[in-house]
């Protein structure tokens, strides 16, 4: 990619406030880092899981993930990844958790296919991939299944409201035809964004149609609702 090849001759710089010598300084890495919570989106949709995020979508954060989302600056996924795996382990202090002690799937919810030839690459499934490897760090049994997948096209959710949001994708997604069953009974269901869990609810909807219990959806970043 463009993006990897400039990175070999210029000296990188922030992807969160342009300031030079790392994709993410020691400030924006902080930001990112420095509050993970439970930010379930008001009112959430039926059927979402508890929801966790790194941060808010706002400020650096929002900078680097258009980054590393939009913008092919893939070396911020080891970074993004590191912030979602601590967020995993903070969503797992609580009451509740005991099912992490078992083998559990990583799920990235699934882009179209239009939407990642456009980007270049799958930011949720790399993301996928490198908090996996981080949980297994940890000991626990993560492994991730990209066994979702679109089965018809949606409107741009773009100025829907959360209502709008979640019949445009009802029934949007599947497990895929063909694909090896998951390998495990609970899943974490992993995505970027979460705006009004919409697109959490209905992929945590398919797999609990295929017999998978989801109890825990985490993203990068959460947008912050404004009534």
């Amino acid at each position: 990619m463009l993006s990897a090849l400039l990175d070999l001759v210029l000296p990188p710089t922030c992807a969160g406030c342009g300031a030079k010598g790392a994709r993410c300084c020691p400030g924006c890495l902080a930001e990112l880092v420095g509050a993970p919570a439970r930010r379930r989106p008001e009112p959430s949709p039926p059927g979402l899981p508890d929801c966790w995020s790194a941060a808010t979508y706002d400020g650096a954060v929002r900078r680097a993930v258009v980054a590393y989302k939009e913008r092919g600056a893939v070396a911020l996924a080891g970074v993004l990844a590191e912030a979602v795996a601590y967020t995993v382990l903070w969503a797992l202090t609580g009451a509740g958790a005991s099912w992490a002690d078992r083998p559990f799937a990583v799920v990235p919810v699934p882009s179209a296919r239009r939407a990642r030839r456009h980007r270049g690459h799958d930011p949720v499934g790399r993301l996928a991939v490198l908090v996996a490897a981080r949980l297994r760090a940890s000991g626990m049994g993560a492994e991730v299944w990209a066994g979702l997948s679109q089965v018809r096209r949606v409107t741009d959710q773009a100025g829907l409201s959360s209502t709008e949001r979640s019949a445009n994708l009802m029934g949007s997604l599947r497990v895929r035809e063909g694909a090896k069953g998951p390998p495990a009974a609970s899943a974490l269901l992993l995505d970027d964004i979460v705006t009004t869990g919409a697109t959490l609810a209905e992929a945590a909807r398919a797999l609990r149609a295929a017999g998978v219990r989801v109890p825990l959806a985490v993203t990068v970043a959460a947008t912050r609702r404004r009534s």
